[in-house]
């Protein structure tokens, strides 16, 4: 459909996906976007992956996304990021966490884990862009702050502005935790600073 922006973000249980796509739908939805959403979560309380989809534009009639059909896939985790690589379309973008939380699918025997998740994506001629949010978050103090990073990594690459994202971002802390609300500016600003140096450092190369 014209005019519909689809994003794919995929992780671990408790990394904070579908709390990522539920500020990007509110951020959309207050610009006057038509969105809607849909989340797959495989024990995701007990570190199982999740799948969130999100599609927002003048008018989306279905929250599922097909394979081929993403704008850009946020990957929380780098496994995660590879094996839904398949979803993102022709010209698409990956922005990922390159932090390996192993799913108890790998655990169990039912999936190998990759060695070099990063590289087997740019392999098949995807536009990758990789950083460590983990160890940012966790620089700022707070492993929780990780989905803020990834929040700030995005926000150059999406139809609104990275003002209007971080407004929707920390509105959420404002009333509640006002103590949080300079720490997730920081995080944000951190996920932008990651993805800006990898553009960068591919522009060098």
């Amino acid at each position: 459909m014209n005019n519909v922006t689809n994003i794919l973000v995929v992780g671990i249980g408790g990394q904070g996906v579908m709390t990522a796509t539920e500020i990007l739908a509110e951020t959309a939805i207050s610009l006057g976007h038509d969105a809607k959403k849909t989340e797959v979560a495989g024990m995701a309380q007990r570190g199982g992956v999740v799948s969130s989809h999100l599609r927002f534009g003048d008018k989306v009639l279905s929250p599922q996304i097909t394979a081929g059909e993403a704008d850009l896939i946020v990957g929380f985790e780098a496994a995660e990021s590879l094996r839904w690589s398949h979803f993102l379309k022709p010209g698409g973008m990956i922005l990922m966490n390159t932090a390996r939380l192993v799913p108890p699918v790998v655990d169990g025997g039912l999936y190998d884990y990759p060695a070099d998740p990063v590289a087997e994506i740019r392999a098949k001629g995807i536009e990758v862009h990789a950083f460590d949010a983990m160890s940012i978050a966790l620089d700022l103090g707070d492993m929780r702050l990780g989905n803020t990073v990834m929040l700030g990594a995005i926000a150059d690459h999406l139809p609104f502005s990275a003002e209007v994202l971080l407004e929707s971002i920390l509105k959420r802390f404002s009333s509640r935790k006002p103590h949080m609300v300079e720490l997730n500016r920081k995080a944000f600003e951190a996920g932008r600073r990651a993805v800006s140096a990898d553009f960068q450092t591919a522009e060098a190369a």
